[in-house]
């Protein structure tokens, strides 16, 4: 006999099985701190567990996204992704589970669909289940659309038919390759799918040693604080480094958090739109590139008085300007012009300190009367031409001079200018 669950038809024991599915969610949706860990009290443990909305933060990740999970100080989310492949994506549960760690993993839903006994397994460790497409395709960010989309639905499909349930799938998806488009992510925004980025990789994908996953590992994490990390659980090397990689997070002091989606019956954290940002702006920006005043607290409000004239030592009251010292090897700014090694106005002159309301003489006009010399007039001959007739010399007495010459009267200053068109002057005559 078949029921009606969820608007579809299943059998009896199909409905028992989604039952189990989230009995599981619910009981795994609690942390495990370390000290509750079996047969291991030392454990690293998982110290919360965060849920989000991913319609309200659909992209998420540090490495390419202005918003990341939000996360404290020294807390991380580990993250698997391209699994299940065994043996090593069982290693890896294990490893966790020794740790009593949840994490997120991504599967490939050709993955799911080759290893579906594998990924059950993930799910019934308590850890969320994403996807990462259906065949990992490395071009996400130049395919069409219409085959982008596919292998969305299809990697979901995969994951779905592996666990039995749709709601045992996370709406989580990391891109493969991180090779976003935003086509790709419009599509995943309007399924309520949260794109998932990281804030660190290990490099566990390259052909690298497990000791040179743990360094990377370690030492992005302490750069950063805080953040998602990004390893394989297909790759020997990430087995061998992630024992190592939680002891370490243990003994500095660091944190796992363990996310899933929020749902009608489990609300999403409550969080601030600041924790969500990779670099939160300051709450004064113009102020916060100054350095802050520091507010100190005063024992009293008692004031001091203010110094007297006479307490600076000077000589009756007078200031004095004293000659300033002027080296020739100062440096200057390029364009500036240097001072002279002596001022030529005078120093050590004496200023008197005395009444604002004294007065001072006024200057008399003779002060600043200049005197002018006075023109000499110039008694200059000017032969005049009337007619084209021969010039007749003038006599040796001065005062007698020919009758077609005038005498004009210029002045001195006008004697030293030469008239244009006129003839040489014959002979000066001062008076």
């Amino acid at each position: 006999m078949a029921k009606i669950f969820n608007g579809a038809w299943l059998r009896p024991q199909r409905i028992l099985c989604a039952g189990l599915f989230a009995a599981v969610l619910e009981l795994t949706a609690s942390p495990v701190l370390a000290g509750d860990c079996p047969g291991n009290p030392d454990a690293l443990g998982t110290s919360r567990t965060l849920v989000v909305d991913p319609r309200e933060h659909p992209r998420i990740g540090g490495m390419q996204y202005p918003e990341t999970l939000p996360l404290r100080d020294h807390e991380v989310v580990l993250t698997f992704d391209d699994g299940p492949l065994p043996p090593h994506s069982l290693q890896v549960l294990d490893i966790l589970a020794r740790e009593c760690v949840k994490a997120t993993f991504f599967t490939i839903g050709s993955m799911a669909h080759a290893y579906p006994q594998d990924l059950r397994r993930v799910l019934a460790a308590g850890h969320s289940i994403g996807t990462h497409s259906q065949t990992h395709p490395l071009s996400m960010n130049r395919m069409p659309i219409e085959r982008a989309r596919k292998e969305i639905d299809d990697g979901i499909a995969s994951a779905t038919a592996a666990l039995g349930d749709p709601a045992a799938v996370a709406p989580f998806m990391r891109i493969p390759g991180l090779l976003r488009a935003k086509e790709v992510e419009d599509y995943l925004a309007s399924k309520g799918i949260q794109v998932w980025s990281a804030d660190f990789p290990a490099d566990d994908w390259r052909h690298v040693s497990a000791d040179r996953v743990y360094q990377l590992a370690i030492s992005r994490i302490e750069a950063k604080g805080k953040g998602i990390l990004l390893l394989h659980d297909i790759q020997a090397r990430t087995v061998a480094a992630l024992p190592r990689i939680l002891r370490t997070l243990k003994e500095r002091g660091y944190r796992i958090v363990h996310v899933v989606a929020a749902t009608p019956d489990r609300p999403a954290t409550p969080t601030s739109p600041r924790d969500w940002q990779v670099h939160p702006a300051s709450g004064a920006v113009a102020s916060a590139r100054w350095p802050k005043v520091p507010r100190f607290r005063f024992a009293n409000t008692k004031t001091f008085p203010a110094p007297a004239v006479s307490d600076s030592g000077l000589s009756d009251g007078k200031l004095l300007l004293l000659p300033e010292a002027f080296s020739g090897s100062r440096r200057f700014v390029h364009g500036a012009v240097p001072l002279p090694d002596e001022s030529p106005w005078p120093r050590q002159s004496a200023v008197a300190i005395g009444n604002s309301a004294d007065t001072f003489p006024v200057p008399a006009p003779t002060v600043f009367a200049v005197q002018e010399k006075s023109a000499v007039p110039l008694k200059v001959v000017v032969p005049l031409q009337r007619h084209a007739r021969p010039i007749v010399r003038a006599s040796r007495h001065t005062d007698e001079v020919d009758d077609n010459v005038q005498s004009i009267s210029v002045d001195a200053s006008a004697a030293k200018r030469t008239i244009p068109g006129s003839p040489l002057v014959l002979r000066p005559g001062f008076h």
